[in-house]
């Protein structure tokens, strides 16, 4: 290698150039066409300018190896940074025929992928941070972070990226999209990759870091550790060697690890291995960085060992076998000098100017390596990184090395750009450098107090006096603003422009720029007459505008810039000079009209408008001929006025490859789904707890299926269901999914979280579904995953429609033979038949109102009914909804499944308004004895009550469990068992009160498994008990007594006799009187039971999680 031409700018090329020149090659440095000045052109031998500006011309493979052939280069080096990392540019020139000072392209292929390096990681047996694999979508990266739990936390990282950029951590998964898209964007612009991945967000941990080196004869040696723990938002601005307190154990861990990771990708040249140090002292792999380090110094410093000739020598094919490593001497600390301004979160705001000085520090162990003078005029387009100040101390004690540093730092004379210097030196001092006590979240934590330290920090050195600037300090140079290629054409003719100055000796304010920006428009001239307040000019900063006001009333006598022009913070912009202004000589501005509508929000109304029931007259037609509702007259019913604020209303169904954009807004508003939040039943209940969450398929738009866009749609208002566990009320009419949508490429789509997201909502709050008309397949799914669905006469159900049944060759049938509401009544599937959907509305209203809390108004029955509701003849049946309907409060009653499992009745109910689950048997249905379907009704209800502390009222008359060998089929044993596993498992008080009969385990399962379970067991005086039914009992436990009774009609005699007994030992009053009830009322007084043991209950608890993982759905 005789002639190296650099691939960077700044002073990595400055250093690579030094260390080049010492070894006899000449140098070529490149250089973008607005980057000229800086000092690295004239610290090579030669200099190519690139074509471009900016960090993109830095990043053109084919300009940069067209560079290295013109100037007769035969190796290029990339330094850190740009196309460090880069495996097409390592093809490219070594397709080329130059010597690439790097590892090969098939480890920069491995390793710039991180996803690929943590592959190779894992199987190496390196130990990783949990992740995802390879880069990700917003979805798998949301399925990861659940995964995580409540307390999970991730790191978004750049695939392809480094040094801190194109990563952000994630703490709350509301923030997990708007992160990836910021990340997503940085890697793009910084590495020409847009891959993100999600690694697991590793709390208060330090970050170490292992030098390797490795030849192409398969040699691999440790150079030693560093530590990188002091960061700003993931970016080093300290480094230290070797890192200190590590156990000689975690030492022997990390370089193994580092040793074992270069040798499985049989990697060549300089490399680091970067690993997380958590608290508890785990050691996890985060990347490799197949490149020179920034931080390379502070190794160089310890160990004497120049780690760019190291480079030279592996790329010319050294053999290093024969490398002996230093062990390391003392302590080295680099800190780096940014050009920026530390702000209280942690952030940086970058600055810039021009030097008015540079005096870098200087002495014995003492080095910087820099790239500034006095004069440079620094560019906003670059990294804000100026200088590297390395302080090298024979101590290995961090606090002296620390203490060095700093004192170093305080003779390093910086002027005319704002700098970090004093922030380091306020860094370098802490107390926490004794004993390392230092993370990577330390310097975000504590950055207001390091920002006030910052503040008086010494500075060795004779400042300048000087006045600040009066001139405007143009960022970079100054072309024609109209012309858009005016910047392509920069520097291919020089010309010198006139700067103007403001007289500092001038009477008058000078106005400044209160941020580095760009010139938009000025709003005065000279001469002209301002008050206070008046917008001077706009700005524009980071994308946005930005309004500069005078801070004085006067004259506008010198405006120094123009549109166009981009001005570093704090530099002048115009001079007003002060005068007392007549307020009616000034335009004050207009009045404002308040009822003026601007264009921009008329067109955003008119475009909200077109999904509006009154813009679309043949969509409402369409329902008024099958006597529906539209969507919005079904939300707008359910939801209190005013309430409703809307998700999504302007997104499209993704079919704009198919059909035109202006079609697709007309016939398809909200892509065919409505959903928002709001408040229902406001006027009974506090603002907390009438919060709601509804959605709504709209049957008008393609058939109320499922889209891409409202696939996504819901998935954004399930998380804010979860998050902030809010009820849901979907109306959920509709096709299914739907096949016809263009905007997105898949297979089978079943990658969609959707149904996931759903599933998970499940007991955190109640899950309402309302149909009325078809709803099949996903829109069926979205209904039976419920806890309550309420369906209209009209409505078919089924988990495919017509297409599909006919599809899979299981015949053909019009949708309303598909699940007709005559079988979904009696299969369960429908807990609540409703006639029409303004019923439906209405019953979901009164349905959540159970779970919004108690009301204030009720009235009951005379409550001397309920002594006879139970016939005096215990072998007569009666209606045990007349006990339910005079014990509750007045017209409270909502009866749910009542045509399913009719053996039990289910219902929720108030007393004095508090709300309360109420199970009972049904004696008109096999005298009230429990069956499957009874039992499954049941145990469902009970873990609904459950979920949301609703307690649970008991009304138990049952002869027991059915038996039989029919009721067998059945897995009568399975499902009767369900009540004893869920009641006794609940943690909501459950009231029993047993009407008349109370036999066997049917009892019990009334009673959560035992009549003490209960927070009380009491009995009506018609109640009778035993271990089973009477007559069954005398016919199984006296079977001998009465078989030795020869005449049959004696026989039952004795029988009729025995049964008697029995009775009289089962009745209520002798079963309390042995304490097996807590006692036998007057059925009048059941009402004044249950209100004292509701008044008797704690205050509902506030939940932050999930009381039950989910309800069952059947």
């Amino acid at each position: 290698m005789q002639h190296l031409l650099i691939a960077n700018r700044g002073e990595i090329a400055i250093r690579i150039a030094r260390a080049a020149a010492e070894v006899g090659m000449q140098t070529t440095a490149v250089f973008a066409e607005d980057d000229g000045e800086s000092l690295h052109v004239r610290r090579a031998d030669n200099a190519v300018q690139l074509a471009g500006v900016g960090p993109a011309a830095y990043l053109d493979i084919d300009g940069i190896v067209a560079a290295a052939k013109d100037c007769g280069a035969d190796a290029i080096h990339p330094g850190y940074g740009f196309l460090s990392e880069n495996a097409d540019f390592g093809r490219a020139v070594g397709a080329a025929g130059l010597t690439y000072i790097g590892p090969s392209p098939e480890a920069l292929g491995t390793f710039g992928d991180k996803a690929k390096a943590r592959a190779l990681a894992i199987a190496s047996n390196v130990p990783v941070v949990k992740g995802t694999e390879g880069p990700t979508d917003f979805a798998g990266a949301r399925k990861f972070f659940d995964s995580l739990g409540s307390d999970g936390a991730v790191m978004v990282k750049a695939v392809a990226g480094g040094g801190g950029r194109g990563m952000r951590p994630v703490t709350d998964a509301a923030d997990l999209e708007e992160a990836m898209t910021r990340c997503q964007s940085e890697a793009e612009a910084a590495f020409g990759d847009g891959g993100v991945y999600l690694e697991q967000l590793v709390q208060s941990a330090r970050h170490v870091e292992v030098q390797v080196a490795a030849d192409q004869h398969g040699n691999v040696h440790v150079l030693g550790d560093r530590d990188c723990s002091l960061q700003r938002r993931r970016q080093k601005i300290v480094e230290l060697a070797p890192a200190p307190a590590l156990s000689t154990a975690q030492r022997d861990a990390l370089w193994n690890h580092a040793a074992a990771i270069t040798k499985a990708a049989d990697y060549t040249g300089l490399g680091t291995v970067e690993f997380l140090l958590g608290s508890d002292g785990t050691l996890a792999f985060i990347e490799f960085n197949a490149r020179l380090q920034v931080e390379h110094t502070v190794t160089e410093a310890v160990t004497g060992l120049d780690l760019v000739h190291l480079q030279f020598e592996i790329a010319k094919g050294g053999d290093l076998s024969a490398l002996d490593v230093p062990a390391a001497r003392g302590m080295a600390i680099q800190a780096r000098v940014n050009l920026e301004t530390m702000e209280p979160d942690g952030s940086a705001r970058p600055g810039g100017g021009n030097l008015t000085a540079f005096e870098p520090p200087a002495g014995p162990g003492v080095r910087v390596d820099h790239f500034g003078y006095a004069g440079y005029q620094t560019s906003p387009r670059y990294d804000s990184m100026l200088a590297k100040v390395i302080v090298h101390t024979n101590s290995d004690d961090p606090n002296i090395a620390a203490t060095a540093t700093a004192r170093t730092l305080s003779e390093f004379r910086l002027e005319g750009a704002p700098s970090n210097i004093g922030f380091l030196q306020a860094l370098l001092s802490r107390t926490e450098w004794s004993d390392y006590e230092f993370d990577v979240e330390f310097v975000e934590r504590e950055a207001p107090v390091l920002i006030e330290a910052a503040k008086s920090v010494p500075r060795n050195y004779f400042g300048s006096s000087e006045p600040a600037a009066t001139a405007a300090q143009l960022a970079g140079a100054k072309v024609d603003n109209v012309d858009p290629l005016a910047v392509l054409d920069h520097g291919k003719v020089e010309t010198a422009a006139p700067v103007q100055t403001i007289d500092a000796d001038e009477a008058g304010h000078i106005v400044r720029a209160p941020m580095q920006g760009a010139i938009v428009s000025l709003n005065v001239a000279p001469g002209d007459t301002v008050s206070e307040g008046k917008v001077l000019l706009i700005m524009d900063s980071m994308k946005m505008e930005h309004e500069v006001a005078a801070e004085t009333s006067g004259i506008v006598q010198r405006i120094d810039v123009a549109p166009g022009d981009t001005v570093f913070e704090d530099s002048p912009l115009l001079l007003i000079e002060e005068a007392d202004v007549d307020a009616d000589s000034v335009d004050i501005g207009q009045e404002i009209d308040l009822d003026h509508i601007r264009p921009d929000l008329a067109e955003v109304e008119a475009r909200r408008a077109k999904g509006y029931d009154e813009n679309r007259p043949e969509a409402v037609a369409r329902r008024d001929k099958t006597n529906q509702r539209t969507a919005r007259q079904n939300v707008e019913d359910l939801v209190d006025d005013g309430t409703f604020i809307e998700y999504g209303p302007m997104v499209i169904a993704a079919r704009r490859r198919r059909t035109p954009l202006d079609e697709l807004i007309d016939r398809t508003p909200a892509d065919g789904l409505i959903g928002g939040i709001g408040e229902v039943n406001g006027s009974l209940f506090p603002e907390e707890d009438a919060r709601c969450m509804v959605m709504s398929y709209d049957y008008t738009v393609l058939a109320g299926t499922q889209g891409k866009k409202n696939h996504q749609k819901k998935d954004r208002l399930f998380g804010i269901a979860e998050t902030w566990r809010l009820p849901v009320v979907f109306f959920a009419e509709g096709g299914g999914g739907r096949p016809g949508d263009t905007d997105v490429e898949f297979a089978a789509n079943l990658h969609t979280p959707a149904f996931n997201l759903w599933g998970k909502l499940s007991g955190n709050a109640p899950m309402v579904g309302i149909v009325s008309g078809r709803c099949f397949a996903g829109n069926a799914v979205i209904l039976g995953c419920c806890d309550t669905v309420i369906a209209t006469a009209n409505a078919t159900i089924g988990m495919g429609g017509p297409a599909m049944i006919e599809g899979g060759g299981l015949g053909v049938y019009r949708p309303e033979e598909v699940g007709p509401m005559s079988v979904m009544k009696k299969n369960g599937v429908v807990d609540i038949a409703v006639e029409d959907e303004a019923e439906a509305v209405a019953v979901a209203k009164k349905y959540i109102s159970y779970f919004q809390g108690p009301v204030e108004d009720w009235d009951c029955a005379d409550q001397r009914l309920l002594r006879h509701v139970v016939p005096e003849n215990r072998l007569r049946i009666y209606e045990v909804r007349n006990a339910i309907n005079l014990m509750a409060d007045t017209d409270s009653v909502l009866e749910l499944r009542r045509d399913f499992g009719i053996g039990i009745i289910t219902c929720l109910a108030r007393f004095e308004g508090r709300p309360v689950g109420i199970i009972a048997n049904n004696p008109k249905h096999l005298g009230g004895a429990i069956d499957s379907d009874a039992a499954d009704k049941a145990a469902r209800f009970m873990q609904l009550c459950d979920a949301f502390d609703i307690p649970i009222v008991s009304l138990c008359d049952t002869p027991g469990n059915m038996v039989g060998p029919e009721y067998e089929k059945e897995a009568l044993v399975r499902h009767c068992g369900r009540l004893y596993v869920i009641g006794a498992n609940v943690t909501v008080p459950i009231f029993t009160v047993v009407l008349r009969k109370g036999y066997g385990l049917g009892a019990q399962a009334m009673a959560g498994g035992s009549f003490h379970a209960p927070f009380f067991t009491i009995s009506w005086p018609t109640g009778e008990f035993g271990g089973m039914g009477l007559e069954g009992a005398v016919k199984l436990g006296y079977r001998d007594v009465l078989a030795a009774i020869e005449d049959v009609d004696e026989r039952r005699e004795k029988y009729e006799e025995m049964v008697a007994a029995m009775y009289e030992q089962g009745k209520a009053t002798n079963t309390a009187s042995m304490f097996e009830l807590d006692d036998v009322i007057d059925p009048a007084d059941t009402r004044r039971w249950i209100v004292s043991g509701l008044k008797a209950q704690p205050p509902k608890p506030v939940r932050t999680e999930k009381k039950r993982p989910w309800i069952d759905t059947w």
